[in-house]
């Protein structure tokens, strides 16, 4: 399903590696093809690992357009507003229990907890250049760490790959949380709580149906929405399972392959420059 002018109602697309280029930065083209897309009456929605203290310059960088769900699906942000809609929270007590589970199975794991606004993190986790520079986060001890529930879990392992150490991880705790990763840590969210189960909810609100979607994305927290979605993209750079599973490919991020893909399905306004 579409449109009246047979153009797609929703476009789903993730941010690092998928729209945001190597450098960090979202290109002049990739902007003012993400602007035809509301400009066309569609929806537009960020759907990113990225906690929403990572959205304010994204927020920028697209104009305020459209919404995000933040965190794999834990959190609703508008980024008109730039403020959180909504969150669905792993409780403290599955904290506590899935850290117990998974030092047990892998030990030197350093652990992080993510909330709507703000984090902890254990002395030991190696943060990010986006996490050290933040606002809002606080080195904790491991009874701390687990007295609060939070949006996302974070597991580092400093000598593990991330793909055997997802594996290992979904054995030990899958009963207890969503597992999945994008680039460094393990990523774990509450029960159920993907990209695919927030963007569902959304469109259910909003009427939407899912061959009415077109989604993009790069890594293996995108693929329950690239499976979701009626039509799904990735981007040339995508990781192997991605690019096995969807059913179109584009060209990378540092190429623009999202902003290749939505120029074909929303042409530009007459009284728009060519990009």
């Amino acid at each position: 399903m579409s449109d009246s002018a047979g153009r797609p109602r929703l476009i789903a697309t993730d941010l690092d590696g998928t729209i945001v280029r190597s450098d960090g930065t979202v290109s002049a083209r990739t902007v003012a093809a993400l602007g035809r897309v509301e400009r066309a009456g569609a929806t537009l929605v960020m759907v990113t690992g990225r906690p929403p203290r990572w959205m304010a310059e994204v927020a920028t960088a697209v104009g305020h357009r459209g919404v995000a769900i933040c965190a794999n699906g834990a959190v609703l942000y508008d980024l008109h507003t730039e403020r959180v809609l909504r969150s669905h929270i792993i409780e403290p007590e599955v904290i506590a229990q899935v850290v117990e589970r998974l030092r047990a199975a892998v030990p030197d794991l350093r652990f992080a907890v993510e909330y709507p606004t703000g984090f902890v993190f254990e002395a030991s986790y190696n943060l990010g250049t986006w996490d050290a520079d933040a606002l809002g986060g606080r080195p904790v001890d491991g009874e701390t760490l687990v007295s609060r529930g939070g949006t996302k879990l974070l597991a580092f392992h400093p000598g593990t790959d991330t793909d055997s150490l997802a594996e290992r991880a979904i054995k030990a705790v899958g009963d207890l949380v969503t597992v999945t990763h994008s680039s460094g840590p393990l990523e774990m969210s509450a029960p159920g709580i993907t990209k695919a189960s927030a963007l569902a909810e959304f469109c259910a609100e909003h009427g939407i149906a899912p061959e009415e979607v077109v989604a993009f994305g790069d890594m293996p927290n995108d693929l329950p929405m690239l499976t979701w979605a009626g039509t799904s993209y990735a981007v040339a750079n995508a990781h192997p399972d991605v690019l096995a599973t969807v059913t179109h490919t584009t060209a990378g991020n540092d190429e623009d392959g999202v902003a290749q893909v939505l120029e074909r399905l929303y042409p530009a306004d007459q009284d728009e420059a060519p990009s």
